[in-house]
């Protein structure tokens, strides 16, 4: 079930590949994921010590969170992956000039993970070409519709 997905980025990018990750997240972030409190628009990934961090997640914090704590809304927030995975992303990103996106965030067993892609930016004329075919298949959508 998806919590929140990242539109702009299957716009922006071609995407590769997909992970699914985990994210370490703190108490407060997770209630409010769960209320749907969240926002992936202008979130990206980097690495960072052989590891891969998400910036730029907008968690906004409820008004019932705790108030001995100081909630950040836009922390950076470690992504978990397998030590094979981070490795073959890194080695992508480094020399093929790939970028990592997060695409969506949704449940899976209970858990919150995030599901990256390995992408390509696209060129300004890529994008009005995706749009064009889009709009194309819901012309004809609507031409079977109407026999």
């Amino acid at each position: 079930m998806s919590i929140v997905q990242n539109k702009k980025a299957f716009h922006d990018y071609f995407i590769e590949e997909t992970y699914e990750s985990g994210v370490v997240f703190e108490g407060w972030e997770v209630k409010s994921i769960r209320a749907g409190r969240v926002q992936l628009k202008e979130a990206y990934v980097i690495v960072r010590k052989s590891e891969l961090y998400l910036i730029g997640c907008n968690i906004s914090p409820l008004s019932t969170a705790s108030t001995h704590i100081n909630p950040d809304p836009i922390r950076t927030r470690k992504l978990l992956l397998h030590a094979q995975e981070i490795a073959r992303l890194i080695g992508k990103v480094d020399r093929s000039g790939y970028t990592l996106v997060p695409l969506n965030m949704h449940y899976k067993s209970g858990k919150i993970k995030l599901e990256i892609g390995l992408a390509k930016g696209k060129k300004q004329h890529d994008k009005r070409e995706s749009e064009k075919q889009k709009e194309w298949v819901r012309d004809r959508q609507r031409l079977l519709r109407m026999k």
